[in-house]
């Protein structure tokens, strides 16, 4: 295929996903699976699996930084940018929008009906995907010990980081002991980024919210809540932001498409304007691109060495575990009544009976019967 058309085509995948990737980063590789595994065959299944192990094993948004690193698999360092890009930008704009709405009416419009049907269909889209994910990684009676040993800590509420390094420690550990014997191996050492804390005093300039966002997202591990709880600390304790402002800034992260860390693109906006939003996005989302860069090339080193083989597969088991976990956790809080039982029932038959029919079809089917069914 001629590269332009490759680029084509990957900004018509991840616009397509930007617009339309509901419910968290769980939600949206499951996604992504589909577009660039099953549909279009870019990838392997273990080489997607491969990928979304190093997406966690690197701070930042884990579904921006899997945007990036396929990418970059397609079509090198234009694939890259263009994914990472047109996974982004749809949200921003979204977000965007609902910023400048708020700052002129100061209320976000009622949104809950439309959102209480989406929230089950995308469960249903995270075990039909994460299905051929588990069996893929499955590979051996000592990783499904590890899987379920990850699961049930991660029901128990251990940090996803500890337990995701922990099982590939553990299993090089076991490598080690299998072999008797330790070669001389280039050590991976996961990319982190020491927190450097400021003593000036925060004001609202444009220069404060880069170097605010920007060590978020160059030191920020887990999902998006745990984003807020650094905003919390950041902003709202500093008189930046006020907790309202914040609670609907997760709000509007939740219910727009795309990655989470488009809400930082409406809390600039509410501190410094139009200019707050565009330095605080390119803050939040400039290290992942960084780190996406400096990693995907070690992710096949890795894989052709044995011992680090043996990591990447442990840090593969657990991350699936780790999008059951979640998946569980979205199961309890939002498949509550007998519409959303219905809802979910509907979309588990459609997405495991119908498995080429587009994710985003599930969602917007979801919207409407949730919404439909909230006039009964």
């Amino acid at each position: 295929m001629h590269p332009n058309s490759e680029i084509k085509e990957i900004a018509k995948v991840f616009l397509k996903l930007g617009f339309t990737a509901f419910g968290g980063p769980a939600a949206h590789i499951t996604m992504m699976q589909q577009e660039v595994v099953s549909k279009r065959k870019w990838l392997s299944e273990q080489h997607f699996l491969d990928l979304i192990g190093a997406t966690n094993l690197i701070p930042g948004p884990n579904s921006t930084e899997m945007a990036i690193h396929i990418g970059h698999e397609r079509a090198g360092w234009k694939g890259l940018v263009v994914a990472g890009l047109c996974f982004i930008l749809p949200a921003v704009f979204i977000t965007g929008f609902f910023a400048w709405g708020y700052k002129q009416y100061g209320q976000l419009p009622e949104i809950q009906p439309f959102i209480y049907g989406i929230k089950p269909a995308i469960i249903a889209i995270i075990l039909a995907a994460v299905y051929p994910l588990a069996k893929k990684s499955l590979k051996s009676i000592p990783l499904a010990g590890i899987g379920i040993a990850v699961l049930i800590l991660s029901l128990l509420d251990f940090n996803e980081i500890y337990l995701m390094f922990g099982a590939g420690l553990f299993s090089l550990f076991w490598y080690f002991l299998r072999n008797q014997r330790i070669k001389n191996t280039t050590v991976f050492l996961p990319i982190t980024v020491l927190q450097v804390s400021s003593t000036t005093v925060l004001t609202a300039t444009n220069m404060n919210l880069f170097w605010i966002f920007l060590k978020i997202g160059a030191i920020l591990y887990g999902s998006g809540y745990v984003l807020f709880a650094f905003l919390d600390a950041e902003l709202v304790a500093t008189g930046l932001l006020t907790r309202q402002q914040l609670i609907d800034a997760i709000a509007v992260g939740q219910f727009t498409p795309g990655p989470v860390f488009s809400s930082v693109t409406f809390i600039g906006y509410q501190i410094n304007g139009f200019s707050g939003a565009v330095v605080s996005t390119i803050a939040i989302f400039l290290p992942s691109f960084i780190f996406v860069a400096l990693l995907n090339p070690l992710v096949k080193k890795m894989r052709n060495s044995k011992p680090f083989s043996a990591f990447l597969d442990a840090v593969n088991i657990a991350s699936v575990a780790i999008i059951i976990s979640v998946c569980y956790a979205m199961g309890k809080d939002t498949v509550t009544d007998w519409r959303t039982i219905l809802i979910a029932i509907i979309s588990l038959a459609i997405t495991f009976g119908y498995k080429k029919i587009n994710s985003a079809f599930i969602v917007l089917g979801g919207s409407i019967i949730g919404y439909v069914l909230t006039l009964i």
